[in-house]
């Protein structure tokens, strides 16, 4: 096999160990499914052709005004020699997009990052495996084989390039931030890479493009068609606009965590989620999701947001508006043109309790208790 990479993804200690039967399987048919597994994961970025992808997305891009906070903290450590390892919440499959767009506006390479392998069906996965770089994961496999070649690629990996993925797994489907999976996280460990540090990256929208799709289900029962989630979302794009923020956090060193403790694994996966939720940008939309009753007037619901604002302070909260009535005059349109609220006789009222919570959901854990104000 003439790939660097998975000549010394076979060279490694738990790929040497699988494919001796420590999994009930060896010889020519362990090597067999590593190889097609690695088969799978080999990728090749294209940066002049992945600049170029802007061009043909403008149609959704420009519904879509992105600002970016703190993304000098990524050129430094860069700068610095550190390999980084990019840990971001995931709200829409915008994510891609505008997460990596801010890096490379800042000059920097965008790293190898890690999506659904649903993301690469058809033309979009010639796309997503040729040009963009990015890495197909399997995240519902229970095949030993997948699991331990996955994690030793990503060590091999680590060692050239820099790499962003979403410890979350997947899209929030209820709004909220999950918990962690800890797969790629054992990978960075084991990667031993001098000067490794995972970036925390928070984004948020005012509105998510695909809030109506994701809101309906609320938790992701099943892996659906890419060709089909993108039908939604161009029906719900007609008349979407929203402002998109991308916040870099202070780089997390990998000292006193070991690969070889899920323990110590777990901690890590919670401390950097903790990290990603706190500097999450707090936008008008969500606090007025996570303040409006069944029936408010103006006042009543300006005296929750205010309440709501002075406990965000408190937690040193990232936070978009600092008074209640500039909160309620950002949030009101938007809420309403998307349907979540309506106007009638000086009151706001309720029309999707789903996506009202949905957008609730998204500062739920900055808050000293649950939100319960939604009904």
């Amino acid at each position: 096999m003439s790939d660097p990479v998975a000549e010394a993804v076979f060279a490694r200690e738990e790929v040497a160990k699988y494919l001796a039967g420590s999994h009930g399987v060896q010889g020519e048919e362990a090597r067999a499914r590593v190889e097609g597994y690695l088969d799978e994961l080999r990728t090749t970025q294209r940066y002049e052709l992945y600049r170029a992808l802007e061009y043909p997305l403008y149609p959704i891009l420009r519904k879509l005004d992105r600002i970016d906070e703190h993304v000098a903290i990524a050129s430094e450590a860069v700068a610095a020699g550190h390999r980084v390892v990019y840990a971001s919440n995931h709200r829409s499959h915008m994510d891609y997009l505008l997460e990596l767009l801010a890096l490379d506006d800042a000059g920097l390479r965008p790293p190898v990052i890690a999506a659904g392998i649903n993301l690469f069906g058809g033309p979009l996965g010639l796309i997503q495996r040729h040009v963009v770089g990015a890495l197909p994961i399997r995240r519902n496999t229970k095949d030993p084989a997948y699991h331990i070649t996955l994690k030793a690629y990503v060590a091999e990996l680590l060692r050239t390039q820099d790499f962003f993925f979403y410890p979350e797994g997947g899209r929030s489907y209820s709004g909220e931030i999950k918990s962690p999976k800890t797969g790629l996280l054992t990978a960075c460990l084991q990667a031993a890479q001098p000067g490794l540090v995972i970036l925390p990256v928070s984004i948020a929208y005012d509105l998510v493009l695909e809030d109506h799709v994701l809101a309906r289900q609320k938790i992701k029962r099943s892996q659906r068609a890419f060709s089909r989630e993108v039908a939604e979302m161009v029906r719900y794009a007609v008349g979407y606009r929203s402002r998109a923020f991308v916040t870099f956090g202070a780089p997390i060193s990998l000292d006193g965590f070991s690969a070889d403790s899920r323990t110590s694994v777990l901690e890590l996966g919670h401390h950097v989620m903790e990290r990603i939720g706190r500097q999450v940008k707090v936008l008008p939309t969500a606090l007025m999701a996570a303040s409006l009753g069944p029936s408010m007037s103006d006042q009543e619901l300006e005296d929750r947001i205010a309440g709501l604002l002075d406990g965000l302070r408190e937690a040193g909260a990232n936070l978009d508006v600092t008074t209640a009535a500039a909160a309620v005059a950002a949030a009101a349109e938007p809420l309403e043109a998307r349907g979540i609220i309506a106007r009638d006789d000086g009151r706001f009222r309720v029309r999707d309790r789903n996506l009202l919570k949905y957008y609730a959901r998204a500062i739920e854990h900055l808050l000293p208790s649950p939100v319960a104000a939604t009904p």
